[in-house]
């Protein structure tokens, strides 16, 4: 067994994340949701050199790694491009794990609650409950899941061949850009869901906060999402397991996405979503309509074998 290298609360979400319960009820007419097992939202980092975002706010233009582009004034602040610039530099400064074997496998444990519906088409929200996934290090070796809330009592999960772009088990998150102009390119040319392309690739982030992710590849990631249109930074977040953080967040059709980071440390914790108003299935604004909590992360030898 490996840990992974000086990450008591790593980077947080379970590539796995529930998908878009909120916006599968409303695109399939309220009928459950199920996880999908290679969805490419919600979790998993990794950073390159510490260059300086850009944007212009308010119009006054910042240095920027993007060369000439330049923002509009508007969102992302000033204030969130500063954030970013931090989780990214934090990230970077990650050491590498090392002696990583392809039949290997990261051991992610989070704490987690999110909406979902039942047989009588009600939505609801899960009892918190704890979720584990042993993740193939190259993708090509059988996965296992234990969650008992979705019924998975340690599935086993043959690999998904051939991977995809938009693969983002380790090795194939080492292939990533390593700047932040083609990792924003590359997250809006791979992202999908149903939604806006900006949301789209922002969820995408989301998706790799969670994982392991090489520091360079994570912090490329943190800047391209500064460059994404309608993130914000939250001073004020709690997780799954009631830790406080900053959050970078972004409002999309009555919700709103946070990703959870240490205030101190920069380190994802978890991630939330938020009624932003009051919601067609019930739940009103200001309501918690899902959450998690990134509590433990290592590499380990076999696949179903806890640390």
């Amino acid at each position: 067994m490996t840990d992974f290298p000086e990450r008591d609360l790593p980077p947080g979400r379970h590539h796995l994340l529930k998908e878009h319960l909120l916006t599968e009820i409303r695109q399939s007419g309220a009928t459950e949701a199920a996880p999908k097992k290679n969805s490419k939202i919600w979790f998993r980092p990794a950073l390159a050199t510490g260059a300086v975002a850009a944007a212009v706010v308010a119009g006054v233009l910042v240095a920027s790694p993007f060369g000439d582009q330049a923002a509009q004034a508007g969102p992302p602040s000033k204030e969130t491009v500063r954030m970013l610039e931090q989780i990214a530099a934090a990230a970077e400064k990650q050491p590498e794990p090392k002696g990583l074997r392809d039949d290997q496998f990261v051991y992610i444990r989070t704490k987690e609650r999110y909406m979902e519906t039942g047989s009588d088409e009600t939505a609801r929200i899960q009892p918190l409950h704890v979720r584990e996934f042993w993740e193939s290090v190259d993708g090509k070796h059988t996965e296992v899941v234990d969650d008992p809330v979705d019924g998975f009592d340690h599935e086993r999960w043959a690999p998904d061949l051939p991977l995809t772009e938009s693969d983002s088990h380790y090795r194939s998150l080492q292939k990533l850009p390593t700047d932040p102009v083609n990792m924003r390119d590359w997250l809006y040319r791979v992202s999908s869901g149903g939604e806006s392309r900006d949301q789209n690739a922002f969820v995408l982030v989301g998706d790799l906060c969670g994982g392991l992710m090489p520091p360079k590849q994570a912090a490329a990631l943190y800047l391209a999402a500064s460059r994404i249109p309608g993130v914000e930074v939250r001073e004020d977040a709690v997780d799954a397991a009631g830790r406080r953080g900053v959050a970078i967040a972004r409002e999309n059709d009555g919700e709103r996405q946070e990703l959870i980071f240490d205030k101190e440390t920069k380190q994802f914790l978890g991630e939330r979503q938020v009624a932003a108003e009051d919601l067609p299935m019930g739940f009103k604004k200001g309501t918690v309509i899902g959450h998690s909590a990134v509590m433990e992360r290592v590499v380990v030898d076999k696949a179903g074998r806890r640390p």
